[in-house]
């Protein structure tokens, strides 16, 4: 009995840890509704036995604002785009990677490292880029398009689609007046403000996730879309043209990052590595419709993907592209102009 009593209490003391263990065996996410797939999170579970609670949210702002409601917490993975992933950073909600348990770091493409938004590459792991574009259909429109000033053609009345995203498209109103996606003059904004507005009559559709549906069923004819929906467009209507405009192009990164507080750090190291997998990359990239920032996943992707100029845009015709970035007290006035826009 002697010798019983200790194996005993080693079993009582073991069988707490081994609960705790079982506890401790999941990941919290947090981004957009399906922009990680099963394809991905299920191998992934089925690899580690860590199981996955998926919460998304509309927009980036509505994530920053639970973030820090949280203080950092509750999540273990953060999937936003790069300018809110940058006002993340600078508030301190997000905790440095620990590089040594992600042995597939360097299957990052070095393009997309050290961005203005993680420049010394201590917080981010980049998860897709892209470049929002043009698309029209060259049967039923009847003026050159050449870049955005061409939207505000009155011969578009009622034709087009836009994505449901203020800064982007108060963005573009800027680049055909000369400015900056970024610029926070007072002045500027106001006669944005103003010329945007004349763009209502020109728009038939503001839609966020699906912009690509109405170019396809021919209800739109003219659209300024995210990468994804101008690559779904273009596998429904090959006939639909693509336009480079003129006046420059935005660019983005969408990224992750584990907050300050996350629960369960390790199992959020262990997910970014496997994300960084070639063939995980590969899924990711064919799934998601955007730029691939894998270069081990990329080698991998079919000729006719690396062929497609509007994912992979010549380096001769992008140029300088702009990103998005965090306009600061300036933020409140793109909000402001955005909801009266809505209203058309």
């Amino acid at each position: 009995m002697k010798r019983l009593l200790p194996l005993l209490l080693a079993l009582l003391l073991a069988a707490p840890a081994f609960a705790l263990s079982e506890e401790e065996a999941v990941l919290n996410i947090f981004t957009w509704a399906e922009y990680i797939s099963p394809s991905v999170l299920e191998p992934f579970t089925a690899e580690t036995g860590i199981q996955i609670n998926y919460s998304f949210f509309d927009s980036n702002e509505e994530m920053l604002t639970k973030l820090q409601a949280e203080g950092g917490g509750t999540y273990d993975i953060v999937l936003a785009s790069d300018y809110i992933v940058d006002i993340s950073r600078r508030e301190g909600l997000m905790q440095p990677l620990d590089k040594a348990k992600i042995a597939n770091w360097n299957n990052i493409d070095p393009r997309y490292r050290g961005q203005y938004f993680d420049p010394d590459d201590q917080y981010v792991i980049p998860y897709i880029a892209g470049t929002p574009l043009i698309m029209y259909d060259p049967a039923r429109v009847d003026i050159e398009i050449t870049g955005y000033e061409s939207l505000w053609d009155e011969s578009l009345r009622e034709s087009l689609v836009l994505m449901d995203d203020g800064r982007n498209i108060i963005g573009i109103t800027l680049k055909s007046m000369g400015e900056s996606f970024n610029t926070t003059d007072p002045e500027i904004l106001a006669r944005a403000e103003e010329k945007l507005m004349k763009l209502q009559p020109n728009v038939r559709v503001l839609d966020y996730d699906r912009p690509d549906l109405p170019l396809v069923s021919g209800e739109a004819t003219v659209g300024y879309l995210f990468t994804p929906a101008i690559i779904w467009a273009q596998e429904e209507r090959p006939d639909l043209q693509v336009v480079y405009p003129a006046e420059g192009m935005g660019f983005g990164i969408d990224a992750l990052f584990v907050p300050v507080n996350a629960p369960h750090p390790d199992n959020a190291h262990l997910f970014l590595d496997f994300l960084l997998k070639p063939d995980i990359g590969l899924s990711i990239a064919l799934e998601q419709a955007y730029t691939c920032v894998n270069q081990e996943a990329y080698k991998l992707l079919p000729q006719e993907i690396k062929d497609n100029p509007a994912l992979y845009i010549p380096a001769e015709i992008i140029g300088q592209p702009e990103y998005i970035m965090d306009v600061g007290d300036a933020e409140p006035i793109f909000t402001e102009i955005w909801t009266k826009f809505q209203q058309f």
